[in-house]
């Protein structure tokens, strides 16, 4: 087990690389614990869960909701639930965006910590503190920062999952090696069949490295005004992508950086050869490099983007492999594209 721990101005962060859920129980503090999870995990390792409450929402991206929260807090009143009771969630990157809101605002905040299930949630959406639910469709309008204790990353737990769930988790580490690692993006390009293939040696190695790059940024900016938008690199496009096609949240995201690519060169800023480059890695994880697009729909939601600031858009660019810049570029400019 590898462990790397996000020193923060509110709190440390435990990130617990190779550790398994039958360990849980080591983590937890002498008090009331409520576990959150999915259906699906539920009925996979429900016979390892320790013996707590628990709270089962629904599967998708339709459940983070307000309305998913408010089942939560139904839950969290029946079972009494006080302010040092301890939530853990339990699953992928839904359950835990949700189940760390729910806990940072229920009595204005209890303690809580993660057992990730998926790659994406592993080197993405349970690391750094970001939680929160969408609003009618738009991508985690409302949300809070908020450090959680420890998250576990089983790596034995990705044995389950389907493969296009599986697949799509490497859009977040490829991500990762573009924006801040041209050693990790070359250490893709020559073991992406391993991880394809669930080596654990090579999936630790890359996980830890993901999170390495993500717990850096957090470290040296946790609330998103500067460094840490870098790992927004594919994401303004891909919410968008992702609002109006439902397509996986990884896939969105690698359609995403190829548009950002696109844009890279198109601005003078990243070399043919490079973007290139991406473009082969992401097809050789079995990622989406292509796909019709409304573009209409696309800048629409585009515009309810929370990096949007007046008249333009903060979004993420790379000037190489290992290197991303962030630029304003107008609604405009985009619109002259696109449509």
């Amino acid at each position: 087990m590898k462990t790397i721990t996000i020193q923060t101005s509110s709190k440390p962060s435990r990130i617990l690389i190779g550790a398994k859920l039958f360990s849980l129980p080591g983590y937890l503090p002498p008090t009331k614990t409520i576990i959150i999870t999915d259906e699906n995990v539920n009925r996979i390792y429900r016979q390892q869960f320790p013996k707590v409450p628990v709270i089962v929402i629904g599967q998708g991206e339709k459940n983070k909701t307000m309305t998913t929260l408010d089942l939560i807090f139904e839950k969290l009143v029946e079972y009494e639930a006080d302010r040092s009771t301890f939530i853990v969630a339990i699953g992928g990157g839904i359950v835990c965006d949700v189940a760390g809101f729910a806990a940072s605002i229920y009595m204005r905040g209890l303690p809580y910590g993660f057992v990730s299930t998926t790659l994406l949630s592993q080197v993405d959406a349970s690391v750094g503190g970001k939680n929160g639910v969408n609003f009618r469709g738009y991508k985690n309008m409302i949300g809070v920062f908020n450090q959680p204790e420890f998250v576990i990353c089983d790596t034995t737990m990705l044995d389950t999952l389907d493969e296009a769930e599986y697949q799509s988790g490497f859009a977040e580490i490829v991500k990762a090696a573009a924006i801040k690692s041209e050693s990790l993006f070359s250490y893709l390009e020559s073991n992406y069949r391993a991880a394809l293939n669930k080596d654990q040696e090579v999936l630790e190695k890359i996980i830890y490295d993901s999170v390495r790059i993500k717990a850096d940024v957090v470290e040296q900016d946790e609330k998103e005004k500067d460094e840490r938008k870098k790992l927004n690199f594919g994401h303004t496009f891909a919410h968008s992508i992702e609002h109006n096609t439902g397509i996986l949240h990884g896939e969105a995201v690698s359609l995403g950086m190829v548009l950002a690519a696109d844009l890279s060169e198109e601005l003078g800023l990243l070399s043919h050869d490079q973007h290139e480059r991406l473009i082969k890695l992401l097809k050789n994880m079995q990622l989406p490099v292509e796909q019709k697009i409304d573009y209409l729909a696309l800048l629409d939601a585009m515009k309810k983007d929370k990096k949007r600031k007046g008249d333009s858009i903060d979004m993420v660019f790379l000037d190489r492999i290992g290197n991303a810049v962030i630029k304003s570029i107008s609604i405009n400019q985009l619109e002259e594209k696109y449509l």
